[in-house]
C-alpha cells in the first residue's frame, strides 16, 4: 500500500512516499481502508523529534493519528462492525499511522460515521473532537451555566471546544484574530478577544473552566480569569500546581484517551447537527501534499482542521 513516512526526524522533508506492507490485524482489531486523514500538531511534533523521548518508535514511522474510512477486514471477536462499515477512529499512538491506504485499529477505538457526514469531515473531528470532549466533559465536569474560555477558538480543538461547551449550555468566551471572528460567532462563541487588541485576562474574570491549547504565558495568564474552584486543563503544558493549590483551582495537563464509546457520542452530535468539523485546508496523500500540510500547521494559524483526502 501507498504510505507517506519519515525514516529520520527533521524537517517537512524528511516525508517520503514508500510503498509498505499492509497492516496484518489481529482478533480484537479492524482494518479501515482509509478515503481520508487530517493534521495535528503531534504529527510535526514526532517528526521533529520533540516526543522522541516519550515514544520508543523504530523508523520507518508513519505519522497520522486520524482515521475515517470503510472496514475492508474485521477481526474474528470483533463484534460491533462488518465489512464495508463507515467508520472513524483515533488509533493508538504508534509507527503505524494513518498517513496510509490502510490502518489497523483496535474496535474500542472505532465508531460508525453518520451517514449525512463525509469522510473528510469525519476524519477531522477524532484526536481534536475527543481532546475538546475530554478536556471539558471528564477534567471540567462542565455543566449548564458554567462560564468558560476557550482559547484559539478557530483552531482544530478550539472549534469543537466551542461547540461542545454550547452544547452543554455553557457561556463561551474565546480568543483568536479579528479574521476568525465570524467564525467564532457563528460555531457559538458568546464573547469573541481579538487577541491582537485585547489582553484575555484583562477583561475575564469568574470563570469555571479555561480550555488552554497554546501554553506558555497564556497558561499561567489563565489563571487570573478562574473564580475559585474554577478549572483549568491545559493540552500544552503542565500548568503550576503550586499556583493552582493557592488558589483553590483544579489544574492540570491532558493527554487524549482513544475512546469508541465517546466517539459515537460525538457522533450523534454530528448527525443532529448540532456540531459541525470545520476544515480549512485539505491536501492529498502525496510527498508534496503532507510536506504542505505540515509547514501550514507548525505556524499556529491553521483555520479549523487540515485534511488529507486520500481516496
Amino acid at each position: 500500500m501507498k504510505a507517506i513516512v519519515i525514516e529520520n526526524y527533521g524537517h517537512a522533508d524528511e516525508l517520503h512516499e514508500q510503498d509498505v506492507p499492509k497492516p496484518t490485524i489481529n482478533g480484537n482489531q479492524i482494518l479501515i481502508e482509509q478515503y481520508a486523514t487530517s493534521i495535528n500538531p503531534i504529527d510535526w511534533k514526532l517528526r521533529e523529534g520533540y516526543l522522541k523521548d516519550g515514544f520508543n518508535f523504530e523508523f520507518p514511522i508513519i505519522l497520522g493519528w486520524d482515521s475515517a474510512g470503510v472496514v475492508a477486514e474485521v477481526g474474528k471477536n470483533v463484534s460491533q462492525f462488518k465489512v464495508g462499515d463507515r467508520v472513524f477512529s483515533r488509533p493508538a499512538t504508534t509507527a503505524q499511522g494513518t498517513y496510509a491506504e490502510f490502518v489497523a485499529v483496535e474496535e474500542s477505538r472505532v465508531a460508525k460515521i453518520p451517514e449525512n457526514v463525509s469522510f473528510e469531515e469525519a476524519a477531522s473531528v477524532p484526536l481534536a473532537g475527543l481532546t475538546a470532549w475530554q478536556c471539558l466533559v471528564d477534567f471540567s465536569a462542565i455543566k449548564k451555566g458554567d462560564k468558560v474560555l476557550i482559547h484559539a477558538g478557530s483552531g482544530g480543538v478550539g472549534s469543537f471546544a466551542i461547540q461542545f461547551a454550547k452544547h452543554f449550555g455553557a457561556y463561551v468566551a474565546t480568543t483568536a484574530s479579528g479574521k476568525n471572528e465570524s467564525l467564532v460567532k457563528e460555531l457559538g462563541a458568546d464573547r469573541f478577544i481579538n487577541y491582537k487588541e485585547e489582553n484575555f485576562n484583562e477583561v475575564l474574570e469568574d470563570y469555571d473552566i479555561v480550555v488552554d491549547t497554546l501554553g506558555g504565558d497564556i497558561l499561567e495568564q489563565s489563571f487570573e480569569v478562574l473564580k475559585e474552584g474554577g478549572k483549568l486543563v491545559s493540552i500544552a503544558g503542565n500548568p503550576d500546581e503550586e499556583k493552582a493549590k493557592e488558589k483553590g483551582i483544579k489544574a492540570g495537563f491532558l493527554w487524549l484517551e482513544e475512546n469508541g464509546k465517546q466517539l459515537s457520542e460525538v457522533a450523534d452530535l454530528l448527525e443532529n447537527g448540532k456540531v459541525k468539523s470545520v476544515i480549512g485546508h485539505t491536501f492529498p496523500l502525496t510527498e508534496q501534499g503532507l510536506r504542505e500540510a505540515h509547514q501550514l500547521s507548525e505556524t499556529h494559524h491553521a483555520r479549523g482542521k487540515i485534511v488529507i483526502k486520500i481516496k
